[in-house]
């Protein structure tokens, strides 16, 4: 099976040559495949958010089949697994992607986004990579190229030995919890507008009444449920549905972030007012 799409997403920012270098590879293997940038601006190092970057999108990456490159690798050059995971597919059709990157648990989500892993190689065949002077550039010399000659039809076992996908590093998505009537959850992701998502399902909240409070370390602030950004008054704090179905908190054409000092990883509970 040939694959028409490459999805490209990384920590490698813009302002060296790898993202360009990378492409480089995969057009030189596979010259009639599109490459898309799903983005490039994952922090340095930072799995938990490529992860969250990589599952937000898996439903949209997937709309048509396609393969999908991710890499945020702090263990670059080290013993950690690089991997192909077969992902959805209905028995008999063909997989909705292919998966290639690091074994750090940076796929994990996306993996079970896009239907649940088929089957899974380790990349240690070299006949599908590039001669290395390093062991430091993976991207290049051991990603792309497994990625491009998916693409190009070659079978995921050409690519190296099967591997057991129970045996791949699990995800790292942090779930909310619910306590007397309040529920706390963890901000996931702050946009560069300063909406702050949360890992809270709005039917969590259906039993509380607004106003609501938020807590934040040693910090307490009132909040209103909104349809959108628009319905809030000048300074107001609303808790929005966002694009994704999750709880963002959010100030209008404002940043949340900036004002409440609330950044990802942090702890928010959500109760009504007394």
């Amino acid at each position: 099976m040939s694959f028409d799409n490459l999805w490209f997403l990384s920590d490698y920012g813009l302002e060296d040559e790898f993202v360009g270098v990378v492409k480089a590879v995969i057009r030189a293997i596979a010259p009639e495949v599109t490459v898309g940038d799903v983005t490039h601006s994952i922090p340095p190092h930072d799995i938990r958010a490529g992860a969250l970057a990589l599952a937000r999108s898996m439903q949209y990456l997937t709309l048509a089949p396609a393969v999908v490159l991710a890499v945020v690798d702090p263990g670059v050059g080290s013993d950690r697994r690089a991997v192909a995971v077969e992902a959805g597919g209905a028995d008999g059709d063909g997989p909705t992607a292919v998966l290639v990157g690091p074994d750090n648990g940076l796929m994990a989500s996306a993996v079970a986004m896009a239907g649940g892993a088929r089957r899974a190689v380790s990349l240690t065949n070299e006949d599908y990579q590039l001669p290395a002077p390093g062991p430091t550039f993976a991207g290049r010399d051991v990603f792309a190229p497994a990625a491009a000659h998916l693409c190009s039809g070659v079978d995921l076992t050409e690519l190296g030995p099967m591997i057991d996908p129970v045996t791949l590093l699990p995800g790292i998505m942090p779930l909310s919890t619910q306590e007397n009537g309040s529920v706390t959850g963890e901000v996931l992701w702050v946009d560069r507008f300063g909406n702050i998502q949360l890992n809270v399902d709005p039917d969590d909240l259906l039993l509380m009444d607004d106003p609501l409070l938020l807590v934040s370390g040693e910090k307490t602030r009132t909040a209103v449920r909104v349809r959108s950004y628009s319905d809030l008054r000048s300074g107001q704090i609303g808790l929005v549905t966002d694009s994704y179905g999750l709880v963002s908190i959010a100030l209008d054409r404002r940043s949340a972030s900036e004002e409440l000092r609330i950044g990802s990883g942090d702890s928010v509970t959500i109760k009504a007012a007394e």
